[in-house]
């Protein structure tokens, strides 16, 4: 059996530790893409932050890659949108457990066009499929490419490992585009430069202007209450406050985030 990369869990925490300190929301999941294939047995990987299905939505991919995806038809890209077996097989309920095509579909997968398509484009023959934990409507996550055998169960078991990390990394995405639409507008590319707070700092900001909770903040982020403790702290120290109300208003002035 195929052995997992050596320390794979910490290498995976470093890459998602440099993603969380990155300020530009765009360049968070190229980041993850250049070395969650390999810690999972991969080639290379295609991501979709919205539904898999196969009507819309974008198609993430490094940029080695996407070269051999510039030429495809509609119908190909419907097909890679789809994800098949995985779109329907995750509808229907809630497990998110990693998975590979052939497990998922078994016999049906070598012969079916999707397996085709990426044979043709990514001279690939197995997919194993990474959804985001927790996620519902829309169904969201990574596919993982490789030739030859299938994924082992080590590989898979990896990719679950690694799940809440990416988890945490698209939740870092959403809360960093939010700020990039509703910062200060006539000072939007400045502020996001000249930010005292550390991107994660900015992440909780955010989240206390929605008055959540520590508790509540840790569990949309992924972190303990006294990792959300330690965050506040240091946006007060930074912005000069002592509490949640005068720091919003603080953060407002400052162009941080958009006043009501």
């Amino acid at each position: 059996m195929a052995q997992v990369p050596g320390g794979a869990h910490e290498r995976m925490l470093s890459v998602a530790v440099a993603a969380l300190n990155e300020r530009e929301p765009e360049r968070l999941w190229p980041l993850l893409a250049s070395a969650l294939p390999g810690l999972c047995g991969g080639e290379t990987l295609i991501y979709k932050l919205d539904d898999w299905n196969e009507t819309g939505g974008t198609v993430g991919m490094p940029s080695e890659v996407a070269v051999e995806f510039d030429g495809l038809g509609e119908e190909d890209l419907g097909l890679l949108r789809a994800g098949f077996p995985f779109a329907d097989h995750y509808a229907g309920g809630p497990d998110r457990t990693p998975l590979t095509a052939r497990r998922a579909a078994g016999a049906a997968w070598p012969v079916s066009p999707t397996a085709r398509l990426i044979g043709d484009i990514m001279d690939a023959d197995h997919v194993l499929a990474v959804p985001l934990p927790l996620t519902t409507t829309p169904i969201t996550g990574c596919m993982i490419y490789r030739s030859g055998t299938d994924f082992t169960d080590d590989h898979v078991r990896v990719a679950r490992q690694l799940q809440p990390l990416l988890a945490a990394v698209e939740q870092q995405r959403q809360l960093l585009e939010r700020w990039k639409r509703t910062a200060a507008p006539d000072s939007a590319g400045e502020t996001a430069a000249d930010c005292p707070l550390t991107p994660r700092e900015m992440a909780v900001l955010l989240l206390l202007t929605d008055a959540l909770t520590a508790a509540a903040i840790g569990r949309r982020l992924g972190i303990s209450d006294r990792t959300v403790h330690k965050h506040v702290e240091k946006i007060y120290r930074k912005l000069g406050t002592r509490d949640r109300i005068s720091t919003v208003l603080r953060a407002q002035q400052l162009g941080l985030i958009a006043t009501p």
